[in-house]
């Protein structure tokens, strides 16, 4: 065992560094473009701005080549695709900036399901979707979705950890497949987060949000996108427990949790981080 993957073994390295990406988070406020879908534009952009980041949402095909090379990550989401939304997605994907793919519902239809492997052939350092987005990604096909359910899962975590260690080693990214654990993989190292709550889920676009943060930490950490895409996951989470202490339902929740994001303190972070190294 090398002694990275040593480090990774204790639970309070994993605590330290989440503390760490989110200091860098604030201290570089880093410029993230949204190619956001219409539902999650406003719980992304200010999930961004809680953390410390400075989201854009920038969808013109005609600002791509002035404005993407500008940005410090890029953030594709395909949640409400169209015809016209699909170019200015693949050129900012393909304008030499780190970026992050959410594939939501990529098994919706048949073009739904292209475009999301045109990007994926783009080279996201990071795909973060539900298990059953990510299932049907791995075998390529919209057939693999049974008991479809839109942009909810109808399938755990688990049931697309190999899916997504395939997945990762067939297209170069870390792929994040989310749920009551959180799995991380490069194909190779798997990574288990387990901070959340259950009410999350009832709050729409929160899946959208948190891959929006992960783009952030992506661009302070562009080197290691699996620790990144960790960390994020798992802020995002904990931010979650602490705004479920004050909430009655899912709109206080919404509130509270963005709340928790902008407060997060050291103490708070390294103590309350749960990411485990999976055998």
């Amino acid at each position: 065992m090398d002694d990275g993957a040593k480090e990774q073994r204790d639970p309070a390295w994993w605590g330290r560094r989440a503390w760490s990406l989110l200091s860098a988070v604030r201290a570089q406020a880093p410029l993230v473009q949204c190619i956001t879908n219409l539902v999650s534009m406003d719980i992304a952009a200010n999930a961004l701005l809680a953390a410390g980041a400075s989201p854009a949402m920038v969808h013109s095909l005609r600002e791509v080549p002035e404005f993407t090379p500008r940005c410090d990550a890029v953030y594709v989401n395909v949640g409400t695709l169209s015809e016209d939304w699909l170019p200015s997605m693949c050129a900012a994907a393909s304008a030499g900036r780190p970026w992050v793919l959410d594939p939501v519902a990529a098994a919706a239809s048949g073009f739904r399901m292209e475009a999301c492997l045109e990007l994926l052939a783009l080279r996201p350092a990071v795909v973060r979707g539900n298990a059953s987005e990510i299932l049907a990604l791995a075998d390529r096909s919209v057939a693999a979705a049974s008991n479809f359910k839109g942009a909810d899962s109808s399938h755990e975590s688990v049931d697309a950890l190999e899916a997504a260690k395939a997945l990762a080693l067939s297209s170069g990214a870390v792929i994040a497949v989310s749920g009551a654990v959180d799995f991380i993989t490069n194909g190779e190292q798997v990574v288990g987060a387990s901070n959340g709550v259950p009410m999350m889920q009832k709050i729409t676009a929160t899946g959208c949000a948190v891959t929006a943060l992960i783009a952030a930490f992506v661009a302070v950490e562009p080197s290691d996108a699996l620790v990144g895409a960790a960390c994020a996951l798992s802020i995002f989470g904990l931010a979650g427990e602490i705004g479920m202490e004050s909430s009655k339902g899912p709109a206080s929740l919404r509130m509270h949790l963005i709340d928790a994001l902008y407060c997060l303190n050291e103490e708070t972070v390294t103590s309350r981080v749960r990411i485990a190294l999976q055998p």
